[in-house]
């Protein structure tokens, strides 16, 4: 699977797609507007590091970040929701995480939070990557977020509730 996959197959459904990234800080955009033709798929990124940006810019409510913290699927699904208002896509990948060093007992280095939106629903999932350092950890991310991607655009409405 590589970004290329990815474009193909959101052409192929004439979908355009946004992303809403934290940990990542922008390399899932990145990844796919690194291939020719993007700008037939991708149409916006949003890069909320910190709870203010997602707030203000995706509309992620305080009572989320305050009941679940920042790194939960509850804010993943916000974002995703939020990145897909806000934007010109019909399907919106959001990513929030803990990429390390770091991270506490109850949310370790190595978890990420993805969220996907589309009209037929939102769905969420974490992943547990492990401390395999900053680096790794957002490479792993942007190829898990992009699967997700690739997943949806080929299946479709499959799976979004």
């Amino acid at each position: 699977m590589s970004a290329r996959d990815v474009l193909e197959a959101l052409k192929a459904r004439g979908w355009m797609m946004a992303t809403a990234e934290s940990c990542t800080g922008g390399l899932i955009a990145g990844a796919i507007t690194e291939v020719a033709g993007s700008s037939a798929v991708f149409d916006r990124g949003f890069i909320t590091y910190s709870n203010a940006a997602k707030m203000d810019m995706l509309q992620v409510r305080a009572e989320t970040l305050d009941a679940h913290g920042a790194v939960s699927e509850a804010v993943a699904a916000e974002m995703a929701r939020g990145a897909l208002r806000a934007s010109a896509a019909q399907i919106a990948v959001a990513v929030t995480g803990i990429a390390g060093p770091g991270g506490s007992d109850h949310k370790p280095e190595g978890r990420v939070c993805f969220g996907l939106a589309h009209a037929g629903g939102t769905r969420t999932e974490t992943v547990e990557f492990g401390a395999l350092g900053r680096s790794e950890v957002r490479r792993a991310t942007v190829a898990h977020a992009l699967s997700l991607v690739l997943r949806a655009a080929t299946q479709g409405d499959a799976g979004f509730s």
